[in-house]
């Protein structure tokens, strides 16, 4: 597939009936009358192996056929992608090899070899890691599972929004992270397919702003490997599949600093008791900015993750 449209996205939702959580939908009354608007976070810090790269990971791996099945996959990421794609790989039988970054947080390497996948590390700095699962790849004869530009992966991503839809249909706004765009791609072929009028919003690192960039120039722009605490957001160029849809459906692209992320990360623990990465409360922060501009609206909030290292959470939380 090079596209994909809501009829996709609804076809991995019943790929992914009863294997993937439908997480719950939260309010906050104390967030609402702070922010200004009414806020529905959608909990993908909840779904299987903590986030919403399950739904992705299962819908790609699902549609293999035997052979492909029989001789495994690879796949390369930083973190909830791996654990996504091993978990995936061992409910359906599937050998697994993921390409993970030398400095890719311990928990969700943990995580990844716990579910039984084999994993390659690699220097981000100096070494391309598609490149790396390409060769392996072509070695054993498996199929690469990419991260966010394939149209199975970013459907099944898809789905997180369709459920968000589904439960609060008069949405005015949905906000959705932004790395290398299979969750934002799959958010607005969701969210416009069911109400057109609907606005959606990315949000990314300050850092790591390629997105904003290729945005506003209308062809993809490529960065170094930004400097951030989203390490899910550390991507450093959009997907040809992804960047059409998202310049096409979404209205714009907010940049989040680090600071505004943990501040979001510290309201969703205080205030709604919700555990969530960094790169997971992007979407929080980003409604924080547009909240001024959209007083009363209904917006939709989809909290990507929860997969962090507890004592690194905990720092992040207590700093001042």
């Amino acid at each position: 597939m090079t596209a994909f449209s809501l009829l996709d996205v609804q076809d991995a939702a019943r790929r992914l009936d009863g294997v993937a959580h439908r997480t719950p939908v939260v309010t906050s009354s104390r967030l609402d009358s702070e922010l200004g608007v009414e806020v529905h976070l959608k909990c993908e810090n909840l779904q299987r192996m903590g986030a919403f790269k399950f739904r992705g990971a299962y819908n790609a791996l699902s549609r293999l056929d035997g052979a492909a099945r029989a001789a495994g996959v690879v796949a390369f990421s930083s973190g909830n992608h791996a654990q996504a794609v091993a978990l995936a790989a061992r409910l359906l039988g599937i050998p697994a090899t993921i390409v993970m970054p030398t400095d890719a947080p311990q928990v969700k390497l943990t995580a990844t070899k716990g579910y039984g996948a084999e994993v390659v590390t690699y220097d981000r700095h100096t070494e391309d890691r598609a490149e790396i699962a390409r060769e392996l790849a072509a070695r054993d004869g498996r199929t690469v599972i990419p991260p966010f530009d394939n149209a199975h992966i970013a459907a099944g991503q898809g789905t997180a929004a369709l459920e968000l839809m589904q439960d609060v249909p008069d949405l005015d706004v949905v906000i959705a992270p932004l790395g290398g765009g299979g969750l934002l791609s799959g958010t607005a072929i969701a969210t416009r397919g069911i109400r057109p009028a609907a606005r959606v919003f990315g949000a990314e690192p300050a850092a790591g702003d390629d997105g904003k960039q290729s945005f506003d120039a209308g062809h993809i722009v490529q960065i170094p490997v930004p400097d951030t605490l989203a390490d899910g957001a550390q991507t450093t160029a959009l997907g040809e599949l992804t960047f059409p849809i998202i310049r096409g459906l979404v209205e714009d692209i907010v940049r989040v600093t680090d600071d505004e992320l943990v501040d979001a990360m510290r309201s969703l623990a205080h205030t709604c008791k919700l555990v969530v990465e960094p790169t997971g409360a992007l979407a929080l922060a980003a409604a924080r900015t547009l909240a001024p501009t959209m007083p009363g609206a209904r917006v939709g909030v989809i909290l990507s993750g929860g997969n962090v290292d507890l004592g690194r959470y905990a720092a992040l939380l207590g700093a001042t």
